[in-house]
C-alpha cells in the first residue's frame, strides 16, 4: 500500500507534455517518489493495408502483384515519418503516374519531427506506380513508388 498522498496535479502536468510533445511515456522522480506516465498511440490510418498501385496501361512490365520493394526502379523512404505527395494542401502533386522525371527532382515529401524533408528521385526515368497515399505514415525502406 503507498503511503504516499498522490500527487495529482503532477500526473496531470506529465499527461500535458506527453500530449504535447507527442511522447508514448515519461518518468519521473523526487525525493524518493517515482511517477511514470505512459500513454497508448492508436493509429486510425491504414497504414498496415497494401499499398495501393497506381498503373498505367501503358506499363505492361509492372504489375500491381509484384514485390515492389524488390523492383530495380522501386524508391523507398529514407526515414519513419508521414509522406506528402504535394507541396501544401490542395496543391497539385509533385508527380502523376506517367510523368517524366529527373535525378534530384522532389518528388514527395516526408515528415519526421516536424520536420519536412524533401524526397528527391536517384535516377531519370517515368514515374510508373505511387504506391503510397497522400498523410499516410511510412516506415523506414517502405517502397514510395516506382520510377523506370
Amino acid at each position: 500500500m503507498v503511503a504516499e498522498k498522490l500527487d495529482k496535479d503532477a500526473i496531470k502536468e506529465l499527461a500535458e507534455i506527453l500530449k504535447e510533445t507527442d511522447l508514448s511515456e515519461i518518468e519521473y522522480e523526487t525525493s524518493g517518489v517515482k511517477i511514470r506516465v505512459a500513454r497508448q498511440i492508436v493509429h486510425t490510418s491504414i497504414a498496415q493495408s497494401a499499398p495501393i498501385a497506381q498503373t498505367t496501361e501503358s506499363s505492361p512490365s509492372v504489375s500491381a502483384s509484384s514485390n515492389p520493394s524488390s523492383h530495380p526502379g522501386s524508391l523507398k523512404s529514407p526515414m519513419v515519418g508521414t509522406v506528402y505527395l504535394s507541396p501544401e494542401p490542395g496543391a497539385s502533386p509533385f508527380v502523376k503516374v506517367g510523368d517524366s522525371v529527373n535525378a534530384g527532382q522532389n518528388l514527395l515529401i516526408i515528415e519526421a519531427m516536424k520536420v519536412m524533408n524533401p524526397i528527391k528521385s536517384t535516377k531519370s526515368g517515368i514515374v510508373k506506380q505511387i504506391l503510397v497515399r497522400d498523410a499516410e505514415p511510412v516506415e523506414f525502406n517502405t517502397p514510395l513508388m516506382i520510377i523506370e
